[in-house]
């Protein structure tokens, strides 16, 4: 059996197929990132698929390498609780979440714009528009709420700065500093709210499978 036999199927095949679009992005990234990144609704640019495709772009290697690097770290396990069908729902509508939590926080920035009137403020709608949402985080933080809900207390090491918690902690930390960073702004060119988008899907989701009686692999939806 080959390491790859070893991985559960949905998730070496959701980083299968974001390591070729990422590949092919690499060959012709206007095209990519203009046809398959999530633009503003209002955008000339916008195309409905977006809303799914989004998921498998990346704006460069540390991007794609972080976010794969989670989804295998977690995403193994996470699958293999609850199962490959469970996880694969579970992982697009996390993604979905995120996708709209996005979009809100976009129409709440463009009205404000709106009624400023100002030039700058005119700039400001300009730039949102033309501006791509990329990456799997979002459904990536879905699996990592998921693993941490699913083992609250197995222990986790961030490597800056090494320190050593709980995952039900870790996840309370991130969530914070998402929407502390994603309120005040200070990290550019991050979809913050997209993240908290994601765990907060992935949140729902598992409360109502867990109340249902349906949460493992073994369980029928």
């Amino acid at each position: 059996m080959s390491f790859l036999d070893t991985i559960p199927k949905v998730t070496k095949n959701l980083i299968i197929i974001n390591v070729i679009i990422f590949v092919a992005t690499l060959i012709n990234e206007n095209f990519m990132i203009g046809a398959f990144g999530l633009f503003y609704p209002s955008s000339q640019y916008f195309h409905w698929w977006q809303i799914v495709t989004h998921m498998f772009m990346h704006g460069g290697f540390w991007h794609i390498f972080f976010n794969m690097y989670t989804l295998f770290i977690f995403g193994v396990v996470v699958e293999r609780i609850i199962g490959s069908k469970k996880f694969l729902l579970f992982y697009f509508v996390c993604g979905l979440g995120a996708a709209g939590l996005q979009i809100f926080t976009q129409w709440i920035e463009m009205q404000a714009f709106l009624n400023a009137g100002t030039q700058s403020a005119l700039e400001s709608i300009a730039a949102l528009k033309m501006t791509p949402t990329v990456g799997a985080s979002g459904a990536i933080y879905g699996v990592l709420i998921g693993y941490a809900m699913l083992f609250p207390d197995s222990r986790m090491t961030l490597l800056f700065p090494p320190v050593t918690l709980s995952a039900k902690w870790m996840v309370v930390i991130f969530a914070g500093i998402e929407l502390l960073t994603g309120v005040v702004g200070w990290v550019d060119g991050v979809a913050h709210f997209a993240h908290l988008g994601g765990m907060l899907i992935g949140w729902l989701m598992i409360l109502w499978w867990r109340k249902r009686g349906i949460l493992f692999e073994h369980d029928r939806l």
